[in-house]
């Protein structure tokens, strides 16, 4: 069976084996000349310095992993599965230094899209999941990949957010791709693989453990220009991703919040250690041009609340573009004042219009219209 089996098909069996992680898969492919399939051979030999679980893995394999079955459930589910050599594998993260040996994959997301991650509590405040929300929102509509992990709290935010913007978001599971944690994220997992993607690294019917979710957030962190923390107490899971993402070389930014807050003491400390303050999407996007020119992809053409979006303004910035005539110079409140439009809606417009140079933002934090 071995001599049948593809390289591809030899890198998922390794995935799914016991005591052969990524570190011990490239030790692997080091010293059998990047060929997964020659340590699967009956009668190999494992390279020197290979530990005794992951021997005793490679010479019991067909009992270990159950190819055949596995295949079966990737093609009974609709997945598929992506290893470091396909072009759609995520472009960062190859980068990092133990890169999941295979992703499973249900959706279409493709590896070289723009992507941010927006993390944070599972118990967090109204105030978080509406910050993660518009967050994403704003992020999306200009062209980035929102990624999280599918928790309850801030990740669901920051999914349904680049959801209602028609954007695109990537949820990062600690389980199989079978197994929906938590379960009244069935939903919205569904809504994110129809225009998204749903990843995991793991064989379909395995289970959360604190393992598993500490090995999705490097994927989250690893795939990531940036990651965004919006509430996490000091101790919280977003605070692994953070750590993840300095190691990895990424952006860290969080966001402040009150100082008797529990789910703001995490933000606070990042803020101490050198994480970047975030006050809006502006930040985020000052900071990422600086950092190396990464450009979003085209805001797309599809209809959100009936109106569509592209080179022209829609007709919510013409209301808020229309507040400015006369020459007035105006705060958001005030904005908001006079188009009676709701304020996360009034943010996201004068984002657009900032980006679109027909306003431009003043040191005091008001708005005037430019001559564009």
């Amino acid at each position: 069976m071995t001599s049948d089996l593809t390289a591809r098909q030899a890198t998922l069996i390794l995935n799914g084996l016991p005591g052969i992680g990524p570190a011990t898969f490239r030790q692997l492919l080091a010293a059998g000349g990047d060929d997964p399939r020659i340590f699967l051979q009956v009668g190999s030999r494992p390279p020197a310095g290979l530990r005794p679980e992951a021997a005793a893995s490679l010479a019991n394999w067909a009992q270990g992993f159950n190819l055949p079955r596995e295949e079966e459930r990737l093609a009974a589910s609709g997945a598929d599965y992506l290893v470091a050599r396909d072009e759609e594998y995520p472009t960062l993260l190859r980068e990092i230094p133990d890169p999941p040996t295979a992703l499973y994959r249900k959706g279409s997301m493709t590896g070289g899209h723009p992507c941010i991650a927006i993390v944070g509590s599972r118990r967090t405040t109204a105030y978080g999941m509406t910050m993660a929300k518009q967050f994403a929102f704003e992020l999306a509509q200009r062209g980035f990949c929102i990624v999280s992990g599918l928790a309850r709290g801030i990740d669901t935010a920051a999914h349904e957010g680049a959801l209602e913007a028609g954007g695109k978001t990537v949820a990062v599971l600690g389980t199989g791709l079978d197994i929906v944690y938590p379960p009244e994220n069935l939903g919205l997992y569904r809504r994110i693989a129809e225009t998204g993607a749903v990843l995991s690294e793991n064989y379909f019917g395995r289970k959360a453990d604190r393992h598993s979710f500490v090995l999705r957030n490097r994927i989250v962190a690893g795939m990531s220009s940036a990651v965004v923390v919006i509430e996490s107490a000091v101790d919280g899971g977003a605070m692994i991703t953070a750590r993840f993402a300095g190691e990895q070389g990424r952006t860290v930014f969080a966001m402040p919040g009150r100082i008797d807050q529990s789910t703001s003491a995490g933000c606070h400390q990042l803020i101490r250690d050198g994480a970047t303050l975030v006050t809006g999407v502006e930040d985020i996007l000052a900071d990422l041009n600086y950092l190396g020119g990464l450009q979003p992809a085209p805001i797309p053409e599809k209809a959100v609340g009936g109106q569509t979006r592209g080179g022209d303004l829609t007709a919510e910035e013409r209301t808020v573009l229309g507040a400015f005539r006369g020459g007035e110079i105006l705060s958001a409140d005030a904005v908001a004042s006079l188009t009676q439009l709701p304020a996360e809606r009034i943010s996201a417009a004068l984002l657009m219009l900032e980006l679109k140079h027909r306003i431009a933002k003043r040191i005091d934090g008001t708005f005037e219209a430019t001559q564009a």
